[in-house]
């Protein structure tokens, strides 16, 4: 897979103005940790939708395809366990949402196409033949970062915009991949590993923007995260191995299950599940912080943290992986509550959240649906 020079100016774009768009998060720099409180949109209704969604006024769903079935408007079966997903624009007024498929056997990814007025023109298979196909990642070149959630698990770059087969990028590592983010600025790549003693990694591209070589590092934490004065130095590592399988263990840090992973105006965004954090890492300054940590609220909606995403206003949009079957918000005055509640979905996870990029539509999935198939959903309404 190589890139040309629209991708080159389109990353140039990105990169100039990443740090223009940002959150309030940072003008707040440092508060307190987010707490429960009222959603800017309302609380969400009593009773679900016809899809089985429950949403606050003025937002609608309609389900865009399923685990085993035809997607409607084209002859493309939907893969199994629906996981990660991001959404591209097409140049034709159009975009693509991709979504990766966990299934430990044939995993890989797959997408679906919309036009200008968000009706489904195609879907197609971008990745296959891969393992536990969980999160991933877009980058600024217009390409989906699918990652391998296993031991053995390696990061693979896909056309998201034309049937296909990704490209195996071992040097970021071979680990049990979650999530990964791209900072256009700072010219590296961030990623989670989803294990109980995971590390937080960082790539360094030789060529930017190209992944076929780099260096490849591990985080450890110094300061206290939750007062919002920790920092990250970061240690070389090997790609061929789990860090923690490395003698460079005895000098980073352990994170509790790394999971969604997102690059915003300067930010990384990152979940950790098994202690329910939600952190913040600025690579500008090396600092990190905890902005939601659900232990601080035991009324608090958000629990399960999973994918996240964010949407055009700066607020962050949360999955849950089990609890209440969530997508909860955090806004920048940091402030926690729900968005969106699935009903009848239990035993399954929220996964995928993305935006349009015109950011009106709100894509995820019902990762086992209510009978153990997958639901790919899409929202509507006055996203601020």
């Amino acid at each position: 897979m190589r890139l040309n020079r629209r991708h080159f100016l389109h990353l140039s774009a990105v990169g100039s103005g990443a740090l223009v768009l940002g959150p309030g998060f940072w003008k707040k720099a440092y508060a307190a940790p987010a707490q429960p409180g009222p959603s800017p949109y309302g609380a969400i209704s009593g009773s679900p939708d016809a899809q089985g969604v429950r949403l606050p006024a003025g937002f609608a769903s309609r389900i865009i395809a399923r685990t085993g079935e035809v997607v409607p408007g084209t002859s493309y079966t939907w893969h199994g366990s629906p996981d990660g997903g991001a959404c591209f624009a097409t140049g034709d007024g159009g975009w693509v949402y991709t979504s990766n498929s966990e299934l430990p056997l044939g995993g890989g990814a797959s997408a679906v196409r919309f036009d200008g007025g968000g009706n489904v023109v195609s879907a197609y298979r971008i990745l296959g033949n891969t393992v536990s196909n969980c999160a991933g990642g877009p980058t600024p070149w217009n390409t989906w970062l699918s990652c391998e959630e296993w031991d053995g698990g390696h990061v693979w770059e896909c056309d998201p915009l034309n049937p296909s087969q990704g490209v195996e990028r071992k040097e970021l590592g071979t680990f049990a991949h979650e999530a990964v983010a791209v900072d256009p600025v700072g010219r590296r790549l961030y990623l989670t590993e989803d294990r109980s003693n995971g590390r937080f990694y960082r790539f360094t591209p030789s060529n930017w923007p190209s992944l076929e070589s780099g260096t490849l590092e591990a985080a450890r934490i110094s300061g206290d995260a939750l007062a919002g004065t920790a920092t990250l130095s970061w240690h070389k590592v090997s790609a061929s191995v789990p860090a923690w399988l490395q003698l460079a263990a005895l000098w980073t840090s352990a994170f509790d299950g790394g999971e969604g992973c997102w690059y915003d105006s300067g930010v990384v965004y990152f979940t950790t599940k098994g202690d329910n954090r939600v952190w913040a890492h600025t690579p500008a300054t090396g600092r990190l912080e905890i902005i939601y940590d659900d232990g601080l609220h035991p009324d608090s909606p958000l629990t399960g943290v999973d994918n996240v995403t964010v949407s055009r206003s700066g607020d962050l949009y949360v999955a849950e992986d089990g609890g209440d079957l969530q997508i909860c918000i955090i806004t920048p005055d940091r402030v926690v509550a729900p968005f969106l509640q699935l009903e009848g979905h239990a035993g399954s996870e929220i996964t995928g959240p993305a935006f349009s990029p015109d950011g009106h539509r709100l894509y995820f999935s019902s990762q086992r649906g209510t009978n153990g198939r997958g639901v790919t959903f899409e929202v509507t309404g006055p996203f601020r």
